[in-house]
């Protein structure tokens, strides 16, 4: 596999582009297809940022279509986000509040993330896939724990049953 990788691989794979004599001079980029990968403005580097972007909004799309759990957690942020202003009695509360909300959507995306590459390996029941789909779905129960914990907190402060 890595002499795939570094004769150019299969279309769309991973690369080290380049030929010797660029290698030579220690001038090896990966590249994913046909383009060159660079974090300098007019290099690809803003293109690349807007390809995340849409990459992101097809996921974030694809979550709130397919599944169940980012439907409802989505639900439930859209509902928090706002009552957060008036929960918060710091801005150092609200962003405990806020990111507490968008770290259960960040393991929830990966948890869904893992549920379909397991999916995709093996379809039919797998002792090892269900163990990983129970571990990525027991990070999601800690991280509803977290914000859960963070919002009672905040609650409790603001009505000044604590501190």
């Amino acid at each position: 596999m890595l002499a795939e990788i570094l004769e150019g691989g299969q279309k769309g794979e991973l690369r080290m582009n380049g030929n010797a004599d660029r290698a030579a001079e220690g001038e090896v980029r990966p590249t994913y297809g046909n383009r060159r990968q660079s974090a300098l403005p007019g290099r690809g580097g803003l293109s690349r940022i807007a390809g995340a972007v849409l990459n992101s909004i097809r996921g974030l799309r694809e979550g709130l279509l397919t599944e169940a759990a980012v439907k409802q957690e989505i639900a439930v942020a859209v509902i928090l986000l706002p009552v957060s202003f008036f929960v918060a009695g710091s801005v150092w509360v609200w962003l405990a509040l806020v990111a507490s909300v968008l770290f259960v959507l960040v393991v929830e995306f990966l948890n869904t993330a893992v549920e379909r590459l397991c999916n995709h390996v093996t379809p039919e029941h797998h002792e090892a896939i269900r163990v990983t789909k129970d571990l990525a779905s027991t990070a999601v129960f800690f991280s509803l724990c977290l914000a859960g914990l963070v919002w009672i907190v905040a609650l409790l402060d603001r009505l000044e049953l604590i501190g």
